[in-house]
């Protein structure tokens, strides 16, 4: 007489291969990043394709691409009022800089501005100095699926004057242009790399003990035909100053 499977018991065992495969591939393919000893320089430039200064500032930035950077193109929302609604805008982007702007004691915020690990840099160009001052925190990023990302942040302790530290994600992507249409730049065609898709602030730690501090992050769909970068940048609060960064870029081919 056959018997009859228990569809409970064929149901948990299904599920129970379906994740050992997934772990299994998520092994296979892993994809992570490491800091060094030092830090590594972050470079944030606030442009819109609103602003006729700022294509030179966005030449730049894409020179930027082999330089070994955190480089992040925030497109701020300022602009839009003038006849062009710059798509890669968001309000949160010129947030931001108003933030940057206050540590800076800047009276206003302005277009193109670069900033360097924290600080206004009014002369950007052609490669700002960088890349030697020890790092004040450690950074393991990797990614665990196509959306979903982990890092372990470790304080320095020998390098710690902080007694605590910040963190922020962005999604940056690169090859993206746009023909302008209307506004201060009527009739150019942009090219832009590093665009900020997304920011996402992760929170303020303490830094005493030097204990771990995993962080979690889920990004955004990527946009086909870009090559996206996934960063985080570890920082002092009250100053801005970098305390260490990493970028993390992996193959479209990282999917389940």
């Amino acid at each position: 007489m056959p018997t009859r499977s228990n569809p409970r018991i064929s149901w948990i065992a299904a599920a129970t291969l379906l994740s050992v495969s997934c772990s299994a591939f998520a092994v296979q393919n892993a994809c992570t990043v490491a800091s060094g000893p030092a830090i590594t320089p972050v470079i944030e430039l606030y442009t819109s394709e609103g602003c006729s200064s700022c294509p030179p500032a966005d030449k730049w930035v894409s020179s930027l691409k082999s330089s070994g950077m955190v480089v992040q193109a925030f497109h701020v929302s300022y602009w839009d009022h003038l006849g062009w609604i710059d798509r890669f805008a968001a309000p949160a982007y010129t947030k931001r800089q108003h933030e940057v702007a206050a540590r800076n004691k800047l009276r206003d915020v302005y277009t193109p501005q670069a900033v360097l690990n924290g600080k206004d840099l009014p002369a950007w160009g052609p490669r700002p100095p960088g890349g030697k001052e020890p790092a004040r925190a450690g950074i393991v990023l990797t990614q665990l699926s196509a959306d979903q990302f982990e890092a372990t942040v470790t304080p320095v302790a020998a390098q710690q004057a902080a007694s605590s530290w910040s963190a922020y994600w962005t999604v940056t992507e690169h090859g993206h242009s746009s023909k302008v249409r209307a506004g201060e730049n009527a009739g150019e065609f942009l090219k832009h790399d590093f665009v900020v898709r997304q920011y996402t602030q992760a929170g303020d730690y303490k830094s005493e003990g030097a204990s771990p501090q995993k962080l979690g992050f889920y990004s955004i769909a990527a946009t086909p035909g870009h090559e996206r970068q996934i960063n985080l940048v570890v920082f002092e609060p009250q100053t801005g100053k970098t305390l260490q960064a990493v970028s993390l870029r992996c193959a479209d081919a990282l999917k389940p």
